[in-house]
């Protein structure tokens, strides 16, 4: 999947048992504190995310693209971290997924200051979190004490893409535990990014085999869109997924806003205005001023999916190679 944006039931908490001589400990905010000295883990973190940040506000995109591409496959254990010729990396919709250098950077921070004790897997969480609060998301407490896979395999790699259907969408966040209304908090996440041409050529030129533009988009968004992505192109031009020039790297409810006004640029975010399965809830969401919270809370229940905790997979010392 091309499109630069995070598509995105599990307890945000995990109760710890004892099964077949492993402990299973659990996601708790502030996990660190004390297990590295007098370091502060997600300072440091957060020194090297904002750097990144002013640098190129983009980041905040990658970072979220990569957090769900990540959960989606196997859970948060920064699988996706890992080079190989067969590793997720590898796999179509994970190509032009970036962002890994900046992961790379704060791992090395954290391991100059704590060698062998922060996972791959939390510094994704807590880089996302950081990103998502420097671009205007709220600041939402991160939970901590994951731990990174073994496994890192394309075979394992399915995830939904922009051209997914309504009910499609909703049968995949479920399978995942999460709601229909975390599902539409996290699609917010399209209010910042890109998407490539290929992507939306349909809905400009050819809308299901119609021969006609999609009628369900503003017209005056269809022509600036069909200057950008012309038919007989010979390359695939990006468009901001928010066509709102003051805030292409903001995250805001004005996505749901612009969905409301026929100007979703993806087929999914479009068809989240008009099917009444999410209508209420974008709707809900387009006026809203708690819309932060809810999103940041959203980032919480996506950040715990399949998590590994306790003396589960390992702490890697590159996040882009097991240990073993």
């Amino acid at each position: 999947m091309k499109a630069e944006a995070a598509f995105l039931t599990l307890a945000l908490g995990f109760i710890s048992v004892n099964f077949t001589g492993f402990c299973f400990g659990a996601l708790q905010v502030g996990f660190y504190r004390g297990k590295c000295g007098f370091a502060d883990v997600e300072a440091i973190v957060a020194g090297v995310i904002t750097a990144q940040f002013f640098r190129d506000p983009s980041t905040v995109a990658a970072l979220l693209r990569l957090q769900f591409h990540d959960c989606f496959v196997n859970g948060c254990d920064a699988s996706i971290l890992v080079d190989g010729s067969n590793s997720e990396k590898t796999a179509i919709p994970n190509l032009s997924v970036r962002g890994y250098e900046i992961i790379d950077q704060a791992k090395a921070a954290v391991e100059n200051a704590c060698p062998g004790v922060v996972s791959c897997a939390d510094v994704i969480a807590i880089a996302t979190r950081d990103v998502v609060f420097l671009s205007g998301g709220g600041r939402y407490d991160v939970q901590t004490g994951r731990r990174d896979g073994l496994v890192s395999a394309a075979k394992n790699v399915s995830l939904p893409g922009p051209a997914i259907s309504v009910p499609e969408a909703i049968a995949a966040f479920s399978d995942k535990g999460l709601t229909v209304t975390e599902m539409v908090l996290l699609l917010g996440a399209h209010s910042v990014g890109i998407a490539h041409c290929s992507f939306i050529k349909d809905r400009l030129f050819n809308f299901e085999n119609t021969g006609r533009p999609d009628p369900s988009m503003d017209p005056s968004l269809e022509n600036i869109l069909r200057s950008r992505c012309p038919p007989f192109a010979t390359v695939d031009n990006t468009v901001n997924l928010d066509q709102n020039s003051f805030s292409p790297f903001t995250i805001s409810n004005t996505y749901y806003q612009t969905v409301m006004l026929h100007r979703g640029i993806l087929q999914i975010d479009q068809d989240l205005g008009t099917d009444p399965l999410t209508m209420p809830v974008v709707k809900n969401l387009a006026n809203a001023f708690d819309f932060p919270a809810r999103f940041g809370a959203a980032m919480v229940k996506l950040g715990a999916i399949g998590v590994l905790t306790g003396t589960q997979g390992e702490i890697r010392r590159s996040c882009r190679a097991t240990n073993r």
